[in-house]
């Protein structure tokens, strides 16, 4: 099956995808436009909130709250009826130096939210990026840095091996990591696949009910999906140069759906890539997983 567009969005970024059952709705995010985005597969109605700074990542709380991972804090953000949302910090982002953000972003399977930060300045390629946990329970830790653009966070079914990435051109590398649910902790940092030797940079992921882990080949047009021995399982193509994020969703989460960049260019010069921006879904053959709410 070829990849279905489900919105021309023509986002700058668009990152973040995230499926609420209860809703049968996709939220999603553009970055750099301060923006929430809603899709609900019913009706095929968008919705789409501003926010106060750009951001990076959210999380469903429950109902109309989310936890959005902006420039400078998390913030509990409620989406209104109309294009207005309602922003209160949750915690403060503790930066390396001026000019950065939170990037990708997710819960572990107990409700912790994990979020990369990285520097706004990408050719400047600065390791000045972390990787936090933050827990209602056991606080805030560190669980990875010196990374340039954190990405590809995601879980095992079972919530003991967190993957991450780093999708700069520098590194183009996925890890995995041992995740102890109880405490919060990643320890035993591997590399999981060196995608230098693949197409495309890794960027967001999500992992399925096999085990399998999902993750976009940014500038390759190409979702990737490798086994949790590291192999290349599949690659399917989406109709841009650059897809994002992909997540499950669907009535039987058996869709995956991706998020796209559409890069700063006149129109003409994307005519080979005149969808680049908008969101897609896949058939991947397989199912993913409900994704965990994040627990204030």
């Amino acid at each position: 099956m070829a990849a279905e567009l489900i919105l021309d969005a023509r986002n700058a970024t668009g990152e973040s995808p995230v499926w609420v059952p209860a809703e049968a709705a996709l939220y999603w995010v553009d970055i750099p436009a301060r923006t929430i985005w809603r899709w609900e597969s019913a009706s095929g109605a968008v919705r789409s909130w501003s926010l106060p700074e750009m951001v990076g990542c959210i999380a469903h709380i429950d109902g109309a709250r989310w936890l959005a991972g902006l420039e400078h804090s998390l913030s509990i953000v409620t989406l209104g009826d109309d294009r207005a949302a309602r922003c209160e910090p949750f915690v403060s982002v503790r930066h390396a130096a001026a000019g950065m953000r939170c990037n990708d972003g997710r819960c572990d399977r107990d409700g912790r939210f994990i979020v990369g930060t990285m520097a706004l300045d990408m050719a400047a390629a600065l390791p000045l990026g972390t990787v936090t946990a933050y827990g209602r329970d056991d606080g805030v830790r560190l669980l990875a840095s010196g990374l340039i653009t954190p990405n590809g966070l995601a879980f095992s079914p079972e919530g003991t091996t967190m993957y991450l990435s780093d999708s700069h051109p520098n590194v183009q590398a996925i890890w995995a990591f041992d995740y102890d649910r109880a405490s919060g902790e990643a320890k035993n940092r591997r590399l999981f696949v060196d995608m230098k030797a693949l197409p495309g940079r890794p960027d967001g992921a999500a992992v399925d009910a096999e085990g399998c882990y999902w993750i976009c080949g940014n500038d390759a047009g190409l979702v990737h999906r490798f086994t949790p021995e590291g192999r290349l399982d599949r690659s399917l193509a989406v109709p841009v140069k650059k897809p994002a994020m992909c997540a499950f969703g669907g009535a039987d989460l058996d869709t995956l759906f991706v998020t796209s960049i559409r890069p700063a260019l006149p129109d003409e010069a994307l005519a080979d890539q005149p969808l680049a921006g908008g969101l897609f879904a896949l058939d991947p053959g397989v199912r993913g997983i409900a994704e965990p709410r994040f627990r204030p």
